[in-house]
Formats: structure tokens, C-alpha cells, sequence
């Protein structure tokens, strides 16, 4: 299939954007390569502490035999359901590394947040920048130098881009990540915000509210709403960082032991000289393209228009929120998952999943088929879904959609158009996810009031202050005000007043990832209120448009007036209040050295 041309083209623009960076990149990690095996060239002192604590056999594999050793990094913990699985991956690694002749060792742990425990908390104002110190804690574990290959276990939402930065600058290494899979249904999502939506109202108390988020998040693995963690596992498929299909296969299911030791065997593979797929080479810039079309495609969430902007930096490639746009414009909405439809992820792999998303997109021409992947199929072999055929793995074809409610080809689809745009104006640049809001929304013009936390948005709908048309402005919650951190208690009653009628919209530089659900949401404000943005000017009562269908953001005041106006300031009582306590202090230097969203909200370059 020819490759569409709006995708060539930005490719294209990529390559050219990143040409100097890139070739640095590039020039590094060959000369990485080109290295003798530390293990044979480091000092005998070295070579012992590295490997006292292995059991003697695989001491001799790997000293003496000179065996491959792969290197796992491990995300777990068991308070984020989704990585909870991950408890007994090493064992089964290494294990299959013995059959093949082979070592591997936990070469160190990385933290992973749940943001779901978080939520409306201080710790979530760690959580985005949680992502850049899972990356130096990927990087600390990996510089010991003594690995041929790596592993790299995670699932949740900063912790797959936090890996996948820190395995980035290890480019010279093979690499493959290793999924623990979704929690199967419970109660669903749908019901699930219908009783948070009765509990904003007061018709529910703590017990019924408490019941039915226990009844949605139920046992391990990750939710099955498809927010950030269930994007991170779509685009690494996408990418071709997976074991094909491991993606959303559940953590009790047959194939998901397979699976994982399917993984090592296809590091394994590289690391033996097999075929040269380093991770540096595997993420180029047709692989990001992949990333962001299956994104797309899929409605993904919002926070990857932060976290793959950093992504594609470790990797020595320049791409914005631009690029995003243009292919919006091309990329047909093929998925229908909540927060964007009624499904949740386990229907979504039923009806054919990553495998039947990546065939029509490669199908279309709207992803490049010409990549270098972690299996030496390509591409192509990530539209096959495994199955567990006499006690091995067998993949096949995956067919036509099992629900064209939930997966539709790209010559039907959902929308002709992806489910994020872009959005700019006098007020900056943001984004907003458009999949699941109803069109007739798409369009909002009403006064704003202007808050500096969610705590006081909430506090205003409690004492009916909203019930109106009405643009809800929430500022000071970009990177260097406070961390950046998700706004998902807004959600509930913003729903409720626009279930009421009223035409509502969120105008804020914090995030919301997929739970801004059917209420319009211009998230990531850029540049943020604290650094003199914008939204630092509006005041309660100012007109605001926002227009998804023209991509614009506007305030409606006189020119000469906005521009007159002197920009507030964050107070300093909120100053120091984010400033400390549960750590906070430890982040100074992230926030005062993070760049803007657009940027990736990096803290590292």
C-alpha cells in the first residue's frame, strides 16, 4: 500500500527537523556498539561484584562460557494494581534464559505511581514528573554496564514513556518491554461515572460511592478504561516494541506466561547477533509516525502529546504538537473504547484489538510498513493475535472486527478524522480530545470563571455558582507551577452541569488524559499561567470560545485591552503550599528547570 502523502510528508519534516540531533544520537550509540562486552573488559573486581550474587552455573555461562545477560528492569509494586503480575516476571526470565543458554538479572527497580491512588492528592503533583525519574532510575540500573540485552517491565502511565526514555540513551542495547496485561470487567465504566456523577449531586453517600469504584477496580492488572496506561501498551505495540499481541492479554490468562517468556527469547535473539535491532534504531522516526497514527486512531489519551514529544528527545528526534495535527486530519478514529464508547479494553481485544487497528492503518497507508521492529517479521507480524494451540504460542490473522461497535476498517470508520486536535489562539496552544465528546459540544462561547485549583471549582458547583453557561478556567497547574498534574475530580461535576443543559467547557494548562470524557476540555495550556501565559490575563466574566471544529482558542476581549492588562500571579500562599509536604520539596528542581508541555515537560535537557 502507498503510503499516504500527509504522512510522508510529515515524516519527512521530522527527518529534516531532526537531522542534527538525530545523526548525534546515532554517532553515539554506534560508537556504544562497536564497545568490547564490558563483562570481558572491565576489571576482575568489577566482574566479581557484578555477578556474586548469580548461582554458579550461571556464573560460568556468563564469565567463563560468555553467555548473553540480559538485564531486567522492573517496575513492580503491589499498590498499582497493573504491576502487581510483574511480582514473579524475573523468576520466569530468568528461567527461560537458563533453557537457552543464557543469564538474566534484575538490574534494578523503578518507582511507579498510581495515579488512581493520587487523584486530587498532593502526590499527584509528582506524578508527571515521576516519568523523568523513572528514566534516570532506567539509566542508574543500566550503567552497570554489564548487559547485552534489557527487559523492561511496565504497564502504567508515566512508567512505560519513564522507561522507555531511560532505554533510549542505552540505545546500543536490544530491548523489549514486557506487559502484565488488564484486570478482567467489573463493574463498567459507564456505571461506574454514572454513580461518581449521582455522588458530586449528593444523591449517594461514601458507602455506595466506595462500593461501586471497588466493584470497577477489582483485582491485578491495569483499569480497563482506555486512559494512559491501555495508550502506553497500544503504542508500543504500534512501535514494534512488544512480543506481538501481549498488549491487553489478561495477567491470569494461558498465553500471558508464554507470552512473557517470549520476551526474553526475543531479546534473546538480537543479543545473540541474530539481527542487529537495537532500540535506538528501532525507535526512528517512521516508528514515532506509527505511534502517534495508532493514537490517533484509537482516541488514546491526551498525555502522550507530552510523553512521546519526550520520547521521540531521548531518541534524538524533534516532533510538536503540529505534527499531531496534520495527522489527525488524515487518521480515521477506528476504536471505540471508554472514555470514547461503552467498551472497555478487554472488548476492545475481543473485537480484534491492537492487531486489527495496526492492519487497516499499514492496509491504509497510514502507517509505515518499512520498520525495524523487535521480531524480524516487522510490522506486519503485529497484526496477528497470539493463541495458546497444545501448550505453545500460535498467532493468527486478526480478521474482520468482532464488534463494529467497538472496531470499524478504516474505509468505515468511526470519525474520518483522529480523536485529538489541536487547538491555538490568544489564549495559546492546547489540545482537547474530541472522540468522546458530542458534536453539538464541540463549539463553546460562554463567560468564564476563573479558578487557581480544582479544590475551588469543586467548591463553587457545591454551592450551585455553576449552574449556567459557563467556561471553567483552572490555571496554575503547568509544570513549573506545581508538576502538572491530572484533573480528574473535575469531571464529575462538569458532567453534571452540562447534564443539566448547560454549555461547559475546562480551559486549563494541567492535564485530564482521557477522563474529560463528554465535557469539552482545552487541556495543556502552552505556555502555562505561572510562566506569564495567558491565562494568567483572564478574568471571571471574559468571553471564551473554544472551537474544535475551526481549532481555535480564544478569549473575546478588545486587543488593546487584553494586551494592557497585567498578568496575575499565583499567590503566595499556593506558592509554598506546593512547594511542600509528601516530598514536594524534593521536586523543586524539577519544576523550576521543566519546560512547557509542548516541549514534553521535560526536566532533563
Amino acid at each position: 500500500m502507498t503510503l499516504h502523502p500527509t504522512v510522508e510528508t510529515v515524516t519527512r519534516r521530522i527527518r529534516e527537523r531532526s537531522a542534527a540531533t538525530r545523526g548525534a544520537y546515532l554517532e553515539r550509540l554506534d560508537a556504544m556498539a562497536r564497545r568490547p562486552r564490558a563483562s570481558q573488559s572491565m576489571g576482575c573486581a568489577n566482574v566479581a561484584h557484578a555477578f556474586a550474587g548469580l548461582p554458579a552455573n550461571d556464573k560460568l555461562r556468563v564469565v567463563a562460557e560468555r553467555a548473553p545477560n540480559v538485564g531486567i528492569v522492573t517496575a513492580y509494586n503491589d499498590v498499582l494494581s497493573a504491576h502487581a503480575p510483574l511480582a514473579r516476571y524475573p523468576d520466569v526470565l530468568k528461567d527461560e534464559a537458563r533453557r537457552h543458554g543464557a543469564t538474566a538479572q534484575v538490574a534494578g527497580g523503578v518507582p511507579a505511581m498510581c495515579d488512581g491512588v493520587t487523584q486530587g492528592a498532593p502526590g499527584m503533583e509528582l506524578s508527571l514528573f515521576s516519568r523523568d525519574v523513572i528514566a534516570q532510575s532506567t539509566a542508574i540500573a543500566l550503567t552497570h554496564d554489564v548487559f547485552d540485552a534489557a527487559l523492561m517491565l511496565g504497564v502504567c502511565d508515566k512508567i512505560v514513556p519513564g522507561l522507555l526514555i531511560g532505554a533510549l540513551h542505552f540505545g546500543h542495547l536490544p530491548t523489549v518491554f514486557v506487559p502484565a496485561g488488564p484486570m478482567t470487567s467489573g463493574l463498567s465504566n459507564s456505571a461506574k461515572a454514572k454513580v461518581r456523577e449521582q455522588a458530586a449531586q449528593g444523591l449517594v453517600g461514601r458507602a455506595e460511592l466506595l462500593d461501586a469504584e471497588m466493584a470497577a477496580y477489582h483485582g491485578q492488572g491495569t483499569c480497563t478504561f482506555y486512559g494512559t496506561a491501555n495508550s502506553n501498551q497500544m503504542l508500543l505495540e504500534a512501535m514494534g516494541l512488544h512480543v506481538p499481541g501481549t498488549a491487553f492479554v489478561n495477567p491470569g490468562e494461558a498465553e500471558r506466561e508464554l507470552l512473557t517468556r517470549e520476551a526474553l527469547r526475543t531479546v534473546l535473539g538480537s543479543a545473540q547477533g541474530q539481527r542487529f535491532a537495537p532500540i535506538g534504531r528501532v525507535v526512528d522516526e517512521r516508528c514515532i509516525v506509527n505511534a502517534m497514527a495508532a493514537l490517533l486512531a484509537t482516541g488514546g489519551s491526551t498525555n502522550h502529546l507530552i510523553h512521546w514529544v519526550a520520547v521521540a528527545r531521548a531518541a534524538g528526534i524533534v516532533i510538536d504538537w503540529d505534527d499531531f495535527s496534520a495527522l489527525s486530519a488524515v487518521v480515521p478514529l477506528l476504536a471505540r473504547v471508554y472514555p470514547n464508547g461503552n467498551a472497555d479494553v478487554n472488548q476492545f481485544q475481543a473485537a480484534g484489538g491492537p492487531g486489527y487497528v495496526i492492519r487497516e492503518l499499514l492496509d491504509a497507508g497510514l502507517m509505515h510498513a518499512d520498520v525495524l521492529t523487535v521480531r524480524p517479521g516487522g510490522l506486519r507480524e503485529y497484526t496477528r493475535i497470539p493463541r495458546v494451540e497444545q501448550g505453545t504460542l500460535a498467532w493468527h490473522d486478526a480478521g474482520a472486527s468482532g464488534d463494529d461497535a467497538v472496531l470499524r476498517p478504516a474505509a468505515a470508520p468511526f470519525s474520518a478524522t483522529g480523536g485529538l486536535k489541536l487547538l491555538a489562539g490568544n489564549l495559546g496552544r492546547a489540545v482537547i480530545k474530541v472522540s468522546a465528546v458530542p458534536e453539538d459540544r464541540h463549539v463553546v462561547e460562554a463567560p468564564a470563571r476563573v479558578f487557581a485549583s480544582q479544590a475551588e471549582l469543586q467548591t463553587a458547583f457545591h454551592a450551585g455558582e455553576l449552574d449556567r453557561d459557563v467556561v471553567c478556567v483552572v490555571r496554575w497547574q503547568g509544570p513549573q507551577a506545581n508538576g502538572m498534574p491530572e484533573l480528574h475530580k473535575l469531571t464529575p461535576p462538569l458532567a453534571v452541569l452540562q447534564g443539566k443543559g448547560f454549555k461547559v467547557a475546562l480551559v486549563t494548562d494541567g492535564r485530564m488524559s482521557g477522563a474529560s470524557g463528554k465535557v469539552p476540555a482545552a487541556i495543556h495550556v502552552s505556555p502555562e499561567a505561572h510562566t506569564g501565559g495567558p491565562l494568567a490575563r483572564v478574568r471571571d466574566g471574559d468571553v471564551i470560545r473554544l472551537d474544535a471544529v475551526a481549532g481555535t482558542l480564544e478569549v473575546l476581549v478588545d486587543a488593546a485591552e487584553w494586551q494592557a492588562r497585567v498578568p496575575d500571579t499565583m499567590s503566595a500562599a499556593q506558592d509554598q503550599d506546593n512547594a511542600h509536604g509528601l516530598g514536594r520539596e524534593l521536586f523543586a528542581g524539577f519544576r523550576r528547570n521543566a519546560l512547557s508541555a509542548e516541549e514534553g515537560a521535560c526536566t532533563w535537557l
